[in-house]
């Protein structure tokens, strides 16, 4: 079949744009010409930021009209589809997320999903940690994934554990991933009592002094699983299909990029590259610069399927799970202490300076979790004296999550040209963070960074908040959490600021801002069908509407069943 000329075809665009007449036509060779009418085009592009149509070729858009100019591009040949008034976006980047394998319940190798949307009440929780200890012999480790303690009530300790099972080791994550829970099984295979000593912070315990099972930073080097029975080994072929099915997900909310943040094992994910997977990676890697240099990795190896970026590196702990390092401190301890500032990160300055130079000299970004305002002032020192050392123009060094800011610390990471990687997670934690009231403008300050010019982006951090871009953008326009109590009304931003937050911003984290991130002629096609504009619903609904289609370059990856009424 003869391919259609996309060279020509951009070219004729481009002359169309300029010159201002629709009245030549555009002649497609072949039906991977497209067109999409009466939509409601938001296209994240400040020089046509609006419009009705759009036609792509091959994995391009070619051109952004009105429904008349787009209209006037159609042959015989053209697939015209008509988009009956939904909205359009540029697809969503996720910009930091954490994809684990989804295996089905009756799969030897599922593992108990403990997030609210599965588990609200403790009750549940002890349920569905039992379903899997019924199905495995005594001694076999149970593991639990992020349950969120602010939908709970509480931490659930080892006396709620014990109720799912005594013989076998359980151990559950929080959904920050900086705090778990065991049982006693585990604490007593450990040798962990009251009496033991050297606990510190990193054990919680009960008003007498016996620890209640609940783990913090530091805790995990002291405990032993003791597990009699060995996990399944899992088949690399079952093991894909469970990561295609999470990237399967993306595609259903949305997504058509993600940040893969710490990739221990990158051929996992070159892999799916390689099989056909439904996302655009960008990967951080968790490995030294030896390490990617001695595979012939250097910064933007790839391609836009799959594109090396950043390398990941930890300095510091959580925010939502009470453990960052702050200047004033944390005011949710189960025990009441009121002189908790949180854990210091292990690194030092001058350890933390050295790694940050060697990342910023081999040519890399530098994406560095740090949460508290303390431990981000150590991370933007250390950004700051690279450069003072050895200027590179442009490289775009990010803070991920970058929690709890202050003025002065906005102020620096501005002058240094540092991306802040905000959460967008208030809707889901947001509960167990309203005693930070007073404090509330300096929590992800989106407003604030934005009106100063900072490079903004956002993302799910998933699994700690789920992979949905619509409520996540939901979060960001109405700052409340899931109980609907206000958190930093001052710091709420409009609707097409988080759409861009979540798409052009997210495209210039990793320097594809000229290929992605709006709907553009010469740009991917990569684009998102909303059944309903959210700049037109309640804000409070924002998060309830559907994603009628997503596209990665032209190609339908995901389309929502067809509403009978």
């Amino acid at each position: 079949m003869k391919r259609l000329n996309i060279s020509v075809l951009l070219a004729t665009t481009v002359c169309l744009f300029c010159c201002n007449s629709w009245q030549q036509s555009v002649v497609a060779a072949d039906a991977t010409f497209t067109i999409y009418i009466n939509g409601v085009i938001i296209t994240v592009n400040p020089d046509r930021p609006y419009a009705e149509a759009f036609a792509v070729a091959g994995d391009r858009f070619v051109a952004v009209g009105t429904n008349d100019e787009i209209r006037r591009l159609a042959t015989p040949s053209t697939k015209i589809v008509d988009l009956k008034g939904m909205t359009v976006t540029p697809g969503f980047n996720d910009t930091h997320v954490h994809p684990h394998a989804t295996y089905p319940e009756d799969s030897p190798y599922w593992t108990p999903w403990l997030g609210p949307e599965v588990v609200r009440t403790m009750d549940d929780l002890i349920a569905e940690l039992k379903k899997k200890a019924d199905r495995v012999p005594p001694g076999t480790l149970i593991t639990g994934s992020r349950y969120q303690d602010c939908w709970l009530g509480r931490h659930p300790t080892r006396w709620d554990l014990d109720k799912a099972s005594t013989v076998h080791p359980i151990r559950i994550s929080h959904s920050s991933g900086h705090v778990s829970v065991v049982n006693s099984f585990v604490l007593e295979n450990s040798g962990i009592t009251r009496d033991t000593p050297g606990l510190g912070d990193s054990f919680d315990r009960d008003p007498d002094g016996t620890p209640n099972g609940v783990l913090r930073a530091g805790a995990s080097s002291r405990i032993r699983i003791g597990a009699t029975e060995s996990a399944p080994r899992i088949p690399a072929e079952v093991q894909m299909e469970a990561y295609r099915e999470r990237f399967r997900e993306y595609a259903r909310k949305g997504i058509t990029s993600v940040g893969i943040a710490g990739t221990s094992s990158p051929g996992r994910y070159e892999t799916l590259r390689d099989t056909g997977t439904l996302v655009r990676m960008a990967l951080m890697s968790s490995g030294s610069v030896s390490t990617l240099q001695n595979r012939g990795i250097n910064f933007g190896h790839g391609d836009e399927r799959l594109r090396y970026t950043a390398i990941k590196m930890f300095h510091g702990n959580s925010f939502s799970g009470n453990t960052c390092w702050l200047s004033q401190p944390h005011v949710n301890r189960p025990d009441g202490r009121t002189d908790f500032y949180g854990i210091p990160p292990s690194r030092s300055q001058e350890s933390l300076d050295r790694v940050i130079q060697e990342i910023h000299d081999a040519g890399f970004q530098v994406a560095v979790h740090s949460n508290g305002d303390r431990e981000i002032d150590m991370t933007i020192t250390a950004i700051e004296r690279a450069q003072a050392n050895n200027p590179r123009p442009d490289a775009r060094h990010r803070i991920e999550h970058a929690s709890v800011q202050t003025m002065p610390l906005l102020e620096r990471a501005k002058a240094a040209g540092i991306i802040l990687i905000f959460h967008s997670y208030l809707y889901d934690h947001g509960e167990k963070l309203l005693v930070y009231e007073d404090r509330f403008d300096m929590i992800h300050p989106y407003r604030i960074a934005i009106d100063m010019g900072i490079y903004v982006a956002s993302h799910s951090d998933s699994p700690i908040a789920s992979a949905n871009p619509m409520l996540r953008i939901h979060s960001l326009v109405n700052r409340l959490s899931h109980a609907g109590r206000p958190m930093g009304l001052s710091q709420r931003i409009t609707v097409e600021e988080a759409i861009k937050v979540w798409t052009l911003d997210g495209a210039f984290t990793t320097f594809e801002e000229n290929i992605k991130g709006s709907i553009t002629p010469g740009k991917l096609a990569d684009f998102v069908v909303l059944r309903q504009d959210p700049r037109q619903v309640l804000p409070e609904t924002i998060k309830d509407i559907v994603v009628d289609a997503t596209y990665i370059g032209g190609v339908n990856v995901w389309q929502a069943p067809v509403v009978v009424p």
